[in-house]
């Protein structure tokens, strides 16, 4: 399965895409820059990363396009288990 997205680069503010990829029960995250070049892995998933995908997963759940109560689960606890990131405060 694999999910799709733009969002702002955090270190350099350009406009990417990102992929995720669920293989083998593993989610991987790729992103490049431009159009019609090799996607390179995310050096690491920032937060922001994992809850768009959590999004995205819950959005298509409904609809029963591919997206699994394992796979809600999965994200959920890698989300649940991360730091927040700076400038949120934990509830």
């Amino acid at each position: 399965m694999e999910i799709e997205w733009t969002d702002t680069d955090p270190e350099s503010g350009e406009k990417r895409s990102v992929r995720a990829e669920r293989f083998a029960r593993k989610w991987s995250f790729k992103v490049r820059f431009r159009r019609r070049t090799n996607w390179a892995p995310a050096p690491t998933p920032s937060r922001e990363m994992w809850e768009t995908l959590l999004d995205a997963l819950e959005r298509r759940y409904p609809r029963r396009e591919g997206v699994t109560d394992e796979d809600l689960k999965q994200v959920r606890a890698v989300v649940a288990g991360l730091e927040p990131d700076e400038g949120e405060r934990p509830v």
